[in-house]
């Protein structure tokens, strides 16, 4: 039975089980010790090498090479036949994040200045150009090794996945860019699916998959697992950046001052009236570089006070719901192990990280 939209968080307290953070440092320290490896093989690079290395030396949380790692791992595989692809999903990750920090205006990025604030957009475009294409040495000696044709099928996965993600990023800013505010939960869903869930989600769990010593996991049902938790994920994060003391290491109210077109904001523009549509519309009209802390944060407020905020919270916690419950089905030939447990316990993880 899916778990009623309650499930997740609980006032209790947590409910992740102390595996998931173990396992999340684990699995993210090797990855960012092999990823130094092959980020230090390449020739020196003046103005590229240190850019390279920027991003990953900051830490964060490490969940897509988890993810794949802890795939592979259910089926059978080592962590040194996983590793490569591991590396690969971090870089493509790392060089997803300079385009975004450039493409957003962002400031801050984990708690730092953003590469392009430090460097220029000129130098820190090249560099998440030039990681982004480097991805794919690790990845292809990962899918190399394996043989049986994983080569082709994880390099086409990858483009895809890739593709949709400009898909969904295009969707975004397109929105932005054209002042659209008349759009549904399901525009958002189809959006957040190709921007967050597909290269968040489901194709380091699909790469796990590709690399694994034998077939035990419902891969449709895994696939339908990743979906849910990556829209899950994204609104989850569209919350956090509404709350100033847990913005993840980046600026709190960030996506106001953007104009993102969020879950919460496109509830408010179906249900906000008088005075409340009144700002919601004085937002709307003022460029983004004019609108002031004291907009923003009446905003801010009213979204919350208003029942946006909640409607957010209640859709990522059934869209969770939902996705514990496809997990359980492609995890329902899967013994117990400490990899079956982290993927579990990543439902619940999503609310409760800062």
């Amino acid at each position: 039975m899916i778990h009623s939209a309650t499930a997740f968080p609980t006032a209790n307290g947590p409910q992740t089980p102390s595996i998931v953070p173990l396992l999340l440092e684990e699995y993210g320290r090797a990855t960012r010790a092999h990823l130094d490896r092959w980020l230090s093989a390449y020739p020196p690079a003046p103005y590229l090498g240190t850019l390279l290395a920027d991003y990953p030396s900051r830490g964060g949380k490490a969940m897509r090479p988890a993810i794949v790692i802890a795939v592979a791992g259910i089926g059978g595989a080592s962590l040194g036949d996983v590793l490569d692809a591991a590396v690969a999903v971090e870089l493509f990750h790392n060089a997803q994040l300079i385009h975004d920090d450039i493409e957003d205006g962002s400031e801050l990025r984990r708690g730092l200045p953003t590469l392009h604030r430090v460097h220029g957009i000129p130098l820190a475009l090249n560099a998440g150009s030039a990681a982004m294409l480097q991805a794919f040495d690790p990845l292809a000696a990962a899918l190399r090794c394996r043989g049986g044709g994983r080569m082709e099928q994880g390099l086409e996965l990858t483009r895809r996945s890739a593709r949709s993600a400009a898909e969904g990023q295009a969707l975004e800013l397109g929105w932005r860019d054209d002042d659209r505010l008349e759009l549904s939960d399901r525009d958002y869903f189809a959006m957040a699916l190709r921007k967050t869930a597909i290269l968040s989600v489901i194709w380091p769990a699909q790469l796990g998959l590709l690399l694994s010593r034998r077939d035990i996991v419902d891969a449709q049902a895994l696939s339908r697992f990743g979906g849910l938790l990556g829209i899950a994920f994204q609104i989850q994060d569209d919350l956090l950046n509404l709350v100033a003391d847990r913005a993840y290491g980046k600026e709190a109210l960030g996506d106001l001052r953007e104009g993102k077109r969020t879950l919460i904001v496109l509830h408010a523009a179906r249900t906000f009236r008088g005075a409340d549509r009144h700002l919601l519309d004085r937002w709307r009209s003022t460029p983004a570089t004019e609108r002031s802390d004291a907009l923003i944060q009446d905003l801010a407020g009213r979204l919350r006070s208003g029942g946006s905020v909640h409607h957010a919270e209640l859709v990522a916690q059934a869209l969770a719901g939902a996705a514990d419950y496809e997990l359980q089905l492609a995890l329902r030939r899967v013994p117990p192990s400490p990899d079956r447990d982290f993927l579990v316990g990543l439902v619940p993880w999503i609310f409760e990280r800062a």
